[in-house]
């Protein structure tokens, strides 16, 4: 069989197909980015506490808090995913406290669903944004913040000026770290989403599984990839300019 080189394939990802306009392709792409923008939002949110909190530790605790923050990804994805479908499961303490609050229906459980993928990507992805994040928030030099406390800032422009700026290394290479695999993932979207919540690596897991269709899954897989590199070309440009190296 011999397949021809044409562009058929990513015209179709991008909705222009044989018969005229389908935004199914787009909406998957755009509600993939949204996924890892959230995830990765949410990941900053908690992380950057978390990093401060370790980084202050003292040195005899320090140890055991990395510990903790890694033995999540000491067992596999799957086993993860799967111990929170039973987590969230109707008859579970985290479901059954949902119906108290007004969450959830009586009898419904908080998976498959939209918040389901949310907490499980959260979850799955923090610490890779806090480990880079500690690495940073350990070299800080807190000379710096004093200073500007005698100058008369305060907590606000101290962390927004004296401190944000030292992190940024850290900060950004964990957000590469979360972004780029949680636009891609597929497994937990899969298992605790259900049917409703397809994302970009399920498109491509389609293609070249039950549907068969291999030049539109390579297609869809090129896509992915050539959106990866422009971010890691964004970001090497950006720190190339000032001088930083990751």
């Amino acid at each position: 069989m011999e397949l021809p080189l044409t562009l058929q394939s990513y015209k179709r990802f991008f909705g222009f197909g044989t018969f005229g306009f389908d935004p199914l392709y787009p909406l998957i792409l755009l509600r993939s980015l949204a996924l890892a923008l959230a995830t990765t939002l949410l990941c900053i949110a908690a992380g950057l506490p978390l990093a401060f909190y370790l980084a202050g530790l003292p040195r005899r605790y320090k140890t055991l808090g990395l510990t903790l923050v890694v033995i999540p990804l000491w067992t596999n994805l799957l086993i993860r995913t799967y111990a929170w479908q039973i987590l969230l499961a109707p008859e579970s303490s985290l479901a059954k406290a949902a119906v108290l609050l007004g969450l959830a229906a009586r009898g419904d459980g908080l998976y498959p669903g939209t918040f389901a993928v949310y907490l499980g990507m959260f979850c799955d992805y923090l610490p890779f944004l806090v480990l880079p994040l500690y690495a940073s928030v350990e070299k800080i030099d807190w000379l710096l913040a004093d200073a500007a406390k005698d100058l008369g800032a305060d907590s606000k422009r101290v962390f927004f000026h004296a401190l944000l700026p030292q992190i940024i290394p850290g900060l950004t290479a964990g957000i590469i770290l979360v972004f780029i695999p949680a636009a891609g993932q597929f497994v937990i979207p899969d298992l605790l989403g259900g049917a409703k919540t397809v994302m970009l690596g399920n498109a491509i897991q389609q293609q070249f599984g039950p549907s068969r269709d291999w030049p539109f899954g390579s297609a869809i897989t090129v896509i992915s990839m050539l959106m990866v590199l422009a971010g890691l070309w964004a970001y090497a440009r950006a720190s190339a300019k000032k001088g930083e190296v990751l």
